[in-house]
């Protein structure tokens, strides 16, 4: 499966790392915000020994279609800024390239535009693409339902330098439910992220936690989406609709 990747920052090089290691994968190109690496390759600059062509162009200056027609892929990745939808993503989706979004935050007008998009093409969209923070989400969801009157808080960490409250802090708030005050932030030193949903009850607390090591969770996450898009039909897309069918297989198979 052929993919090309918009973002080339920390996240998008772990993600890049993660593609280039994988055999079902290939990476064609990556688009990035400046010329700084343009016609280098992704592998050199990470180091990876890999037969993926992975050259690095300019989002600014590079001519989107006749990329796309000289090095089609099968998926867009995204992991750069809310305004990339808006260069890429037409063209993307009038040639029926599927796209998955890990962008935290998007305003209306991009959310708008990702609607407009799905009616041509598959279209997937999560503010946090690792498995494990959306397992959580899953076990939050389902003990909230099981007691719908207990007390919760969100707890989200993360490097110093991060700004705003994590998208996916927002995402689990949404979920069960809560206000935004609901959400409390941690900045300090290097930490990659870490979230932390604390259930209280009388006389006991649970809490479920993910915490992420590495950044090529990100990658490893994006191609679990990847693989279940294959023979979806267009539309618009997120983690309940790729994880639900393992939980109810499950749910059949134990009942059987």
């Amino acid at each position: 499966m052929k993919i090309g990747l918009v973002g080339f920052g920390k996240a998008g090089k772990a993600v890049a790392n993660v593609i280039l290691q994988h055999p079902d994968f290939s990476l064609e190109w990556v688009l990035k915000n400046n010329d700084k690496l343009n016609n280098l390759s992704a592998k050199d600059i990470i180091g990876i020994s890999a037969t993926d062509n992975a050259l690095i162009y300019s989002q600014q200056t590079t001519d989107l279609e006749k990329l796309l027609t000289k090095n089609p892929v099968d998926i867009i990745i995204d992991f750069s800024t809310e305004a990339s939808i808006h260069h890429y993503g037409k063209t993307a989706a009038r040639k029926k390239i599927k796209i998955i979004s890990a962008i935290s935050h998007y305003g209306e007008n991009e959310i708008k535009l990702l609607k407009e998009l799905s009616a041509e093409t598959v279209v997937f969209w999560s503010p946090n693409i690792t498995l494990g923070v959306n397992y959580l989400l899953f076990a939050a969801s389902l003990l909230k339902s099981i007691a719908p009157g207990v007390d919760i808080e969100v707890i989200e960490e993360h490097f110093k330098a991060k700004s705003g409250v994590s998208g996916t802090a927002v995402k689990i708030a949404e979920t069960l439910d809560l206000e935004t005050e609901s959400i409390n932030s941690v900045r300090a030193g290097g930490i990659v992220g870490k979230h932390e949903v604390i259930f209280g009850f009388p006389y006991q607390t649970v809490r479920l936690v993910h915490e992420s090591i590495s950044r090529e969770a990100f990658g490893s996450g994006a191609l679990f989406v990847a693989e279940n898009l294959k023979d979806k039909l267009k539309g618009l897309y997120n983690f309940e609709d790729i994880l639900r069918p393992y939980f109810f297989n499950q749910s059949q198979n134990t009942l059987s």
